[in-house]
């Protein structure tokens, strides 16, 4: 885990992705992996997945970190203003 977690501090988000997803599809009870997952596509841009991991996380571990960073990512998206970037 400390290797996925250098790669997404380093921005290696595929490298990372692809780590996660191989320790993922042999420890589908990994709340970290899954919130590790959650905060490489939240780099990478892609909320929903991101949110969609932060989920997983919290199913399986009420009290994992994904709480909060899912809470986050739902005030950031919550605070988006669409009407303003309409021309």
């Amino acid at each position: 885990m400390e290797t996925i977690k250098q790669y997404i501090r380093e921005g290696r988000i595929d490298e990372a992705l692809q780590r996660l997803d191989n320790y993922i599809s042999t420890h589908n009870d990994s709340d970290e992996a899954y919130y590790l997952r959650g905060n490489a596509y939240r780099k990478k841009g892609d909320m929903r997945q991101a949110l969609n991991n932060y989920l997983q996380a919290i199913e399986i571990n009420p009290e994992s970190p994904a709480v909060q960073a899912h809470n986050m990512l739902i005030d950031i998206l919550n605070f988006y203003d669409k009407t303003r970037y309409n021309p």
